[in-house]
């Protein structure tokens, strides 16, 4: 029955085998983040696919689906849009600065969210596939880690309000 909760953000063009693969990925990356520990959270999302062109899809699916549940958890937190949620951006020295201001792959995540926020998960796609064919390997990590610290730390705040989160990611808080 969990399968169903996820469908809306895998690429329906995968194989229901290959969606639960990529949930159980996601599922273990965001319990290595939990802990403190990007490394292993990074380390178990390396594509298990050796072709590169393949990688790059299970890659870009697996973005695809944490930027969609941290959009349907902003929409559930902004009450199903009748409350803005907002998003700020904050340098180093914690002062908050413009979109375009941020580096690339803070960047990149924001716009990402926004258009999934927007309902506009094609140029959220489009978003995620310039960063996985321009970024330096360092950026495309900080994006994934970007990706899954939202999806974290969205969750906390939709499990302390009492709000539903996708049952794959309550799961793996609760562990």
């Amino acid at each position: 029955m969990r399968r169903l909760v996820f469908d809306r953000h895998v690429q329906p063009n995968r194989s229901e085998d290959e969606r639960h693969r990529l949930v159980e990925k996601a599922q273990r990356a965001l319990v290595a983040l939990r802990l403190g520990r990007d490394d292993d959270a990074l380390a178990h999302l390396i594509p298990s696919i050796a072709d590169p062109a393949d990688a790059l899809a299970e890659t870009r699916a697996l973005m695809l689906l944490l930027f969609g549940e941290c959009s349907a958890m902003v929409a559930t937190l902004g009450d199903g849009g009748s409350a803005p949620v907002k998003v700020q951006v904050f340098d180093e020295a914690g002062e908050e600065v413009s979109i375009d201001q941020a580096d690339p792959p803070v960047r990149t995540a924001v716009r990402t969210l926004l258009a999934e926020v927007h309902g506009n998960t094609e140029a959220a796609a489009e978003q995620v596939e310039i960063a996985l064919a321009n970024a330096a390997p360092d950026e495309v990590d900080s994006l994934v880690l970007q990706a899954l610290r939202w999806t974290v730390r969205l969750s906390v705040e939709c499990l302390d309000r009492g709000l539903s989160v996708a049952p794959w990611i309550a799961e793996a808080l609760a562990e």
